[in-house]
């Protein structure tokens, strides 16, 4: 068992602050802009350095947007609804990973219909970096002492600040889930595949890890568990798991369909 005493402060220079937390999402990004630039060209995609820098914006827009809006329609909207003026204040915590990656959706959809760009082409290819930039940011979450795990008595439990009791790092679980499914997309990203296939992978498979890790996760406290043991999370996660694999089932029906 560990006590938890890491400063998620590296750096003061008078009211400035550096985190570690902004540096695992500065190096998660630098990351994923560069794979992302060898990958489009590794596969002879006809989009330039630009338009993955541009591409990348729209989607750190999409992922911030959609991931309050549904934060605060799914999972604290009495609290929003009383306090207005907090809907703003993202720098408070409040950000849902289901929701982001629907606002990512959006974001990379428009910015690819406005480029006359395949969507799956793209997306097939980002969500290798994305899930090793998500990998990171949840050890961003360890360093700040957040979204810390429920109770327990294991070896490598942690006593995190202002938590009661020893807690399972279900920060650390999140981001060794988030290298499983880079690597494993890494690892099959030459393979030929339906467009589209790698998406909708990526979006089972995360649903599949989130799940599993939920039960480790303390729940969010204004919700609680909402079906028996089930939290929020688990819920979200078992309509992604089932649009996940519907969508693929699509993508490989369309597929033969064309090869007829």
């Amino acid at each position: 068992m560990f006590i938890y005493n890491i400063d998620p402060v590296l750096l003061r220079l008078g009211p400035f602050e550096i985190r570690y937390y902004g540096l695992f999402f500065v190096l998660g990004f630098v990351m994923t802009y560069f794979l992302l630039v060898y990958l489009a060209k590794k596969k002879e995609l006809s989009i330039t350095k630009d338009d993955i820098a541009d591409l990348l914006l729209y989607i750190i827009v999409g992922i911030i947007l959609g991931a309050r809006i549904f934060y605060v329609l799914i999972y604290n909207l009495p609290f929003y609804l009383s306090n207005p003026f907090e809907i703003i204040a993202v720098w408070n915590g409040g950000l849902s990973f289901h929701g982001g990656l629907i606002g990512a959706a959006i974001a990379g959809f428009y910015f690819t219909k406005k480029k006359k760009i395949d969507f799956y082409e793209i997306a097939d290819i980002a969500v290798i970096p994305v899930a090793l930039g998500l990998a990171f940011g949840r050890l961003g979450n360890f360093t700040n002492g957040e979204l810390y795990g429920r109770i327990t008595s294991v070896p490598w439990s942690f006593k995190f600040p202002d938590a009661e009791g020893f807690r399972h790092p279900s920060q650390i679980y999140a981001s060794f889930k988030n290298f499983i499914i880079f690597l494993t997309l890494w690892a099959i990203k030459d393979k030929k595949f339906p467009k589209g296939f790698m998406f909708w992978l990526f979006v089972v498979m995360y649903s599949v890890l989130r799940f599993i890790v939920e039960f480790f996760r303390q729940p969010d406290p204004q919700l609680g568990f909402i079906i028996g043991f089930l939290t929020m999370g688990q819920i979200l996660s078992v309509v992604m798991f089932l649009v996940g694999i519907f969508f693929i089932y699509r993508v490989y029906k369309k597929d033969k369909s064309q090869q007829a």
